[in-house]
């Protein structure tokens, strides 16, 4: 039976996905922070008949180690993994660093999907058909601040989101190219009525208040992912609000992505 891992999947468009597959008999692993939507996920898979395959695991994927907690338990428990949902994010209005010493949204946001779509290469090689989904920028966040990753200077609030979203495209962009085996389809699905996590200052969190009630809803979003999904047309695509973009510009740079890759590698390496 095919298995389905998905990063912030307790809220809005993870969830919706995380509900979508269900129905299509997948299992599915949710990984989020907190247990109480967590259960609910499980709680509403069961009423619909589906909870012996509806799975939460509690982690903090801005740590490093919590990443690689979460592929040692995938790879105990799921010996394949058909689709990997990179969806977890949390906004902050102030620059705050994690345990591990790294930006928040650098951690969360690129770092833990960097450690996901490597560590859970052989699970997803398994599968007859793998496929990853990852919530970046397709093309729209950047410019890439190659001299300050981790925003260390002038840091740009909500803009964060925008630059770790390149971040993600790039290392779509090296995955695809180093590993074509293993479809990339990043997505960046416009403004939609997700959880919103996050701390805001109150201008941005009145913005927010009045997006939670306006946005699409997060149904929609899934529909327009769902076919890049089931039949991903190359290596590396990407998909703004349903629609395919061009992946042959600076944001999807090749050379670039190795630049980033070569030096995640060695941040890990110090860490």
């Amino acid at each position: 039976m095919a298995t389905a891992v998905i990063t912030g999947g307790t809220d809005g468009i993870g969830r919706a996905l995380a509900t979508a597959y269900l129905e299509r008999g997948h299992h599915v692993l949710v990984v989020g922070t907190d247990p109480a939507k967590g259960a609910a996920f499980r709680a509403d898979a069961h009423r619909r008949g589906a909870g012996e395959r509806a799975r939460f695991l509690a982690a903090d994927l801005s740590l490093v180690a919590e990443n690689r907690r979460l592929v040692d338990h995938v790879a105990e428990h799921h010996p394949a993994v058909d689709l990997l949902v990179l969806g977890a994010r949390y906004h902050r209005s102030t620059r705050a660093e994690t345990a591990d010493g790294l930006e928040s949204n650098f951690a969360l946001f690129y770092l833990s999907r960097h450690l996901l779509s490597h560590g859970l290469l052989p699970q997803l090689r398994r599968a007859e058909r793998p496929v990853v989904l990852n919530f970046g920028a397709a093309g729209l966040g950047g410019p890439v601040r190659w001299d300050d990753l981790q925003l260390r200077r002038d840091y740009p609030g909500t803009g964060a989101l925008g630059h770790a979203g390149a971040l993600c495209d790039l290392l779509a962009t090296h995955l695809a190219h180093q590993h074509p085996d293993v479809p990339q389809v990043v997505n960046h699905p416009g403004v939609t009525a997700t959880g919103f996590a996050g701390e805001y200052d109150p201008a941005t969190a009145a913005h927010v208040h009045h997006l939670r009630t306006h946005a699409k809803p997060a149904s929609e979003a899934v529909a327009q992912i769902l076919p890049h999904l089931d039949a991903p047309p190359s290596p590396l695509t990407a998909v703004h609000e349903g629609r395919r973009v061009p992946t042959d510009t600076p944001a999807f740079d090749p050379a670039a992505a190795q630049r980033l890759h070569a030096t995640t590698e060695r941040l890990l390496a110090a860490l």
